[in-house]
């Protein structure tokens, strides 16, 4: 049976797939009882360093100390003040996709404070990245990039790791999470399936009917929300799975054509090297 996490799994099974841009990057300080209302067109990610941001979203109010981030959505208002300390924060505004569907974290609960607790040696990370980026050091660019990929994949891990229900604060840090019908909500049945019968044949047809859509639409619907055809994320989950069992070095070619549903050991063979560029059996 699905449950609320099975989506997760999209960001192993498809990570040569995902693209994360970073638009800008920098730190601000603001004065005391200093406030914006706005709205970004694209994330943005705060990590408060000093001071106190007191925020306001959806009719909800939370409030950010140091060490804490803050997750923002593309075009979600929001209002942000401090008091008589003023603050200051690093900021850093990015898109993150998956093949061809951008923002796809608009479809999970990340946004809002994340507590500076669960992310710290990553936020520290970043910031040292940070430093190095604003002196202009050598592959200071790459070295941001990855630090963020590493920061974002901790607060991914951390919703996936407490049910897919985003972060818990207290109320008085809580704040309203993005939207209330995502797409992916829709697959979370096709994942679980998928995922449960790889040891046999599954026909695109099977996984429509199994969220009551025609094939058709599925596929543009599976297309749309995934960033890859469902045809194609079941092609990559069996060769991140042979890969996998090559590596145990404990089955055979034959055994692993049928663990993963492929009729015989030459069209598995013939999956493989189209997608490693080598046979499975000189992969290892």
């Amino acid at each position: 049976m699905a449950n609320q996490t099975d989506s997760f799994h999209l960001f192993n099974e498809l990570s040569e797939h995902v693209t994360l841009r970073i638009a800008s990057c920098s730190a601000l300080y603001h004065p005391p009882h200093w406030s914006e209302s706005k709205q970004h067109p694209d994330y943005d990610l705060w990590i408060v360093l000093a001071g106190t941001v007191n925020l306001r979203m959806g009719g909800v109010s939370g409030s950010a100390k140091p060490g804490d981030l803050i997750l923002f959505y593309p075009n979600v208002p929001y209002s942000a003040s401090t008091g008589e300390d003023g603050c200051r924060f690093l900021y850093v505004h990015f898109d993150f996709g998956i093949g061809d569907r951008s923002r796809i974290l608009d479809d999970f609960s990340l946004s809002g404070i994340v507590p500076g607790a669960f992310v710290s040696e990553e936020a520290a990370l970043f910031r040292r990245a940070f430093e190095r980026y604003r002196n202009r050091s050598a592959v200071s660019s790459v070295r941001l990039k990855g630090c963020l990929t590493l920061l974002l994949s901790r607060i991914i891990e951390h919703a996936a790791e407490s049910g897919a229900s985003g972060f818990d604060p207290s109320p008085s840090t809580a704040l309203p999470k993005k939207g209330t019908v995502r797409h992916m909500d829709a697959l979370q049945p096709v994942f679980g399936y998928l995922h449960e019968h790889l040891q046999r044949p599954i026909a695109i047809r099977e996984l429509a009917e199994l969220i009551g859509m025609s094939e058709k639409y599925f596929i543009t619907y599976f297309k749309n929300t995934v960033g890859v055809t469902p045809g194609y994320y079941l092609y990559q989950v069996r060769m991140n799975r042979a890969r996998d069992y090559l590596y145990l070095e404990q089955y055979s070619i034959k055994q692993i054509a049928e663990l993963l549903g492929y009729p015989d050991p030459y069209t598995f063979s013939k999956a493989f090297k189209k997608y490693y560029n080598r046979p499975p059996s000189r992969f290892v």
